[in-house]
């Protein structure tokens, strides 16, 4: 992949966009996702079990596509988090660190609307591994 050159990521892995966007972005040495929720991409709905469960399958979500562009979580600098309710914080906050807690990458939260109701939706910058 040439690091001059803008690259559209599409994956199976992940659930397709719901709008005129595309799930991530290459340029430069960097990916960008688009914000994930916690839409499991086999069956196409929010996965139920709570902010929990939501914020497990949004990071299964991004590391897929991260992995589909040619970086991982190990190379994210950069995530924002979206809740539907701070008071959810802890419990997101738990299960992220799962995914991102080992030299966790810089991180903005803020208490937003979203779409389908979701509990979280997050988003990451990464950088690129073969560029």
């Amino acid at each position: 992949m040439s690091p001059h050159i803008r690259t559209v990521i599409k994956t199976e892995l992940a659930p397709a966009a719901l709008g005129p966007y595309s799930v991530a972005i290459t340029a430069g040495p960097f990916v960008f996702t688009s914000g994930q929720i916690g839409i499991d991409p086999k069956t196409n709905t929010l996965v139920e079990g709570g902010v929990e469960a939501e914020t497990r399958q949004a990071l299964i979500n991004v590391k897929n596509i991260l992995e589909a562009s040619g970086s991982s979580l190990a190379n994210v600098v950069k995530t924002t988090v979206f809740l539907r309710d701070m008071g959810d914080f802890a419990k997101m906050n738990a299960v992220y660190a799962e995914f991102l807690g080992q030299d966790s990458p810089a991180r903005s939260a803020m208490q937003v609307t979203l779409p389908k109701n979701a509990a979280v939706e997050i988003e990451a910058v990464a950088l690129l591994l073969n560029v």
